[in-house]
C-alpha cells in the first residue's frame, strides 16, 4: 500500500491535491455531525458560536482558512512539497467549512435546513468528484500538456467546452460536470432532450410543445426516483432537510 501511495500520489507530485481532498471530506463529515448534533440539542456537544445576538456561521471561519492558507502557499518556495501539502490541507479544511454552507452564500439568507439547503451538499459532492477525477489523472476538456500539435489541441478544447457547456444548459449538472473531464458525456448530454425548466428548454422548447411533453415524460419515468434516491442519500449524510 505505502508503495503504491508512493507512486500514484508522491512520485506523480499529487500530495497537495490528495491531502486536499481528504481534508475537504474529513471536515465536510466532521461539520455535519456537529450541526446535527447541536440541531439535536445534545447537552454534552457543542453550542453554535454567538457574539452578542450575532450567529458566527461556520462559513465565516472557512473564508479565513482558506484565505490564510492560500497566501501561505504563495509564500511557500516551490520545492517545498511538503509545506505546500500543509497549506493544501488547511485549504481543504476551509473549503469544506465553506462549501458546507454554500446554499447560505446562494440565496444569501439562512437556508441550511430548509430544502433550498441541499444545494450546499450538491456543491460539497461536486467538489469531491472534481478533486477524485482530478487525483486519478483526468485533465479538463481533454488537455494535454504534451500535445505537440497546438491548434488541434485548442480546437478540442474548445470543441470539449462547447459540448460541455450546452450539457449544463440542458440541466444536466452532473453529465456536464463529467463531460469536463471525460468528453464523452458532454457530447452525449448535448444531442439529447434538456430537463424541462432548463435554461436550453426554455429558450428552445416553448414553441416546440412536442419537444417539451417528451422532455416532460422522461422527466417523470427516469429523473424522479433518481432524484428522489439522491435526496435520501443526502439526507442520510447530511440530515433531514424541511420542504
Amino acid at each position: 500500500m505505502g508503495e503504491l501511495f508512493q507512486r500514484a500520489v508522491v512520485d506523480t507530485h499529487r500530495l497537495p491535491l490528495f491531502c486536499f481532498f481528504v481534508a475537504l471530506i474529513v471536515t465536510f463529515v466532521f461539520t455535519r455531525i456537529n450541526v446535527r448534533l447541536i440541531r439535536a440539542e445534545v447537552r454534552w456537544w457543542f453550542r453554535n458560536v454567538n457574539v452578542g445576538d450575532t450567529h458566527v456561521h461556520h462559513v465565516v471561519f472557512g473564508v479565513i482558512l482558506m484565505m490564510m492558507s492560500g497566501v501561505a502557499a504563495l509564500l511557500v518556495g516551490p520545492g517545498a512539497e511538503g509545506w505546500h501539502a500543509v497549506t493544501a490541507a488547511l485549504f481543504g479544511i476551509g473549503s469544506g467549512l465553506v462549501l458546507d454552507e454554500f446554499a447560505l452564500l446562494l440565496h444569501l439568507r439562512d437556508v441550511y435546513w430548509a430544502e433550498e439547503g441541499r444545494t450546499s451538499v450538491d456543491a460539497v459532492f461536486v467538489a469531491i468528484a472534481v478533486t477524485a477525477l482530478l487525483l486519478l489523472g483526468a485533465r479538463p476538456l481533454g488537455w494535454d500538456d504534451t500535445d505537440e500539435d497546438f491548434k488541434a489541441a485548442v480546437f478540442f478544447l474548445v470543441l470539449n467546452l462547447v459540448f460541455a457547456v450546452v450539457t449544463l444548459l440542458k440541466g444536466k449538472i452532473w453529465s456536464g460536470l463529467l463531460g469536463v473531464f471525460v468528453p464523452i458525456f458532454g457530447y452525449v448530454g448535448a444531442v439529447r432532450l434538456a430537463r424541462p425548466g432548463s435554461p436550453w428548454a426554455h429558450w428552445f422548447y416553448d414553441t416546440k410543445p412536442a419537444k417539451l411533453r417528451t422532455a416532460l415524460r422522461r422527466e417523470e419515468r427516469w429523473r424522479r426516483p433518481v432524484i428522489k434516491a439522491k435526496i435520501a442519500v443526502q439526507e442520510f449524510v447530511s440530515g433531514r432537510h424541511i420542504g
